[in-house]
């Protein structure tokens, strides 16, 4: 069992366990339920957008603590002067040490700029959660959903004014999606042996129609590679680890930006 089964099969017994002491009722009753979502397809295609989805992540299976000294509350201000175009937070807590608590509270300082919640769907329930903590945006991963799963739960967020990041790693995740006008991100690190390749997002970039924007994700830590995929087509880029690692993430993005423009 690799590392992407050991995570999908505790999600699904944590979701499972939630969905037991929280009730749906519950969750559209909550106050950012009625809110409006900011869009992260227009704050990735406006003009004058940085392009930069810059992530809040504690740790990960593959390079354990990252970071556990930086606060949401500090590094939501400091991404939000860097003009990021969008926040990610891994609400994942076993794995990555997050929570939906992160997407709260960062909501409660960031009212400009869109959220995307990043986890580890398996069913829906996680969808309407996403939108009851104030989320933007959710991220489902073509690896471990069926092309069945990718629609139902594409369209129960569209449905919540959710838009989609689908993730995907080679080409045979890719024909799960129905591609038109969709947000695909190219993961360049394997979920499976967290090895990473930039290469894949140049290799699969002309696979996907020009109605998609295209987002790269992981391994991106030079502001020369960002110049380079631009030239592909690219308009997002999740950059997380590069960040979080210092000290000071929002200086460390601000000076990352500074220097693609």
């Amino acid at each position: 069992m690799n590392i992407l089964d050991k995570i999908i099969a505790h999600k699904k017994k944590e979701v499972a366990q939630l969905m037991k002491e929280v009730s749906i009722e519950k969750l559209v009753k909550s106050p950012n339920f009625k809110r409006t979502p900011i869009s992260l397809k227009k704050a990735l295609t406006v003009k004058s957008s940085t392009g930069i989805i810059a992530e809040f992540k504690r740790q990960s299976p593959s390079k354990g603590i990252i970071n556990d000294k930086a606060t949401i509350i500090d590094v939501t201000h400091g991404y939000l002067e860097a003009k990021v175009a969008a926040q990610s937070i891994l609400t994942d807590i076993h794995f990555f040490g997050g929570s939906i608590l992160d997407v709260i509270q960062a909501r409660t300082v960031n009212e400009t700029t869109p959220i995307l919640r990043k986890d580890f769907i398996v069913d829906g329930f996680q969808i309407v959660e996403a939108k009851a903590i104030g989320a933007d945006a959710i991220l489902l991963i073509a690896a471990c959903l069926t092309k069945q799963e990718l629609k139902n739960y594409g369209k129960l967020a569209e449905d919540l004014g959710l838009e989609v990041l689908y993730e995907v790693h080679n080409i045979e995740e890719l024909d799960k999606i129905e591609l038109d006008h969709k947000i695909i991100g190219i993961n360049n690190r394997s979920l499976k042996t967290f090895e990473v390749n930039l290469e894949r997002s140049i290799e699969l970039a002309n696979q996907i129609p020009k109605s998609c924007i295209k987002v790269s994700e992981s391994g991106l830590s030079d502001p020369r590679v960002i110049v380079g995929l631009k030239e592909y087509g690219f308009q997002g880029f999740l950059i997380g680890e590069n960040f979080m690692k210092t000290e000071n993430p929002g200086y460390a993005c601000q000076e990352f930006i500074s220097q693609i423009k």
